[in-house]
């Protein structure tokens, strides 16, 4: 209890104590906004695995696409989205988290008229 007065006393207890709270209301909104991220067909998909198409605010870069071979085999971009494919459905919501993420939707199948 003395640690905590002492901080406060300070001059940086109380922007550390506003830092903190910073880092935890951004992780709070990342949490929170990442469910809206993805399409209602892929939270109803059938299977283990999917196939993603991740679209961000801007193109793509080797930084974003690292990050996504943690989850999947990343198999090209398209302007700005990223196509992901055999991503575990449990792993959906970790997609969707970066804050750079915009939307989540299946990976349209070759071919097919869209």
């Amino acid at each position: 209890m003395r640690l905590w007065r002492a901080m406060l006393r300070s001059k940086k207890g109380p922007i550390l104590l506003l830092a903190l709270l910073c880092a935890m209301a951004w992780q709070a909104w990342l949490s929170l906004a990442a469910p809206g991220k993805i399409t209602p067909t892929l939270l109803q998909a059938s299977g283990n695995k999917v196939n993603i198409l991740v679209t961000l605010p801007f193109p793509p870069e080797r930084f974003h696409v690292i990050a996504f071979q943690r989850y999947g085999r990343v198999s090209g971009t398209q302007d700005n989205s990223i196509e992901v494919r055999g991503v575990n459905t449990a792993d959906l919501l970790s997609v969707s988290r970066p804050y750079w993420v915009t939307k989540i939707e299946p990976l349209p199948i070759e071919g097919s008229s869209s």
